[in-house]
């Protein structure tokens, strides 16, 4: 089933995430999760998204 992108929630995108984080994709589930703190209206909310999915490309080596 095709599903037109204007009507996922903030929600489904992190189903999303938490299933690419599930099957070892770790920028893919940071993409969909920036989409879905872009989509939460309390900036609370959103931070603690982002800080769940971290972009993998900015870790240093003491990481």
């Amino acid at each position: 089933m095709t599903r037109d992108p204007a009507d996922l929630t903030a929600a489904d995108y992190l189903d999303g995430a938490r299933e690419m984080t599930a099957a070892d994709r770790p920028y893919l589930a940071h993409l969909l999760a920036e989409e879905a703190a872009q989509r939460t209206a309390d900036p609370a909310t959103a931070a603690g998204i982002r800080a769940t999915y971290p972009d993998p490309t900015t870790r240093t080596e003491s990481d």
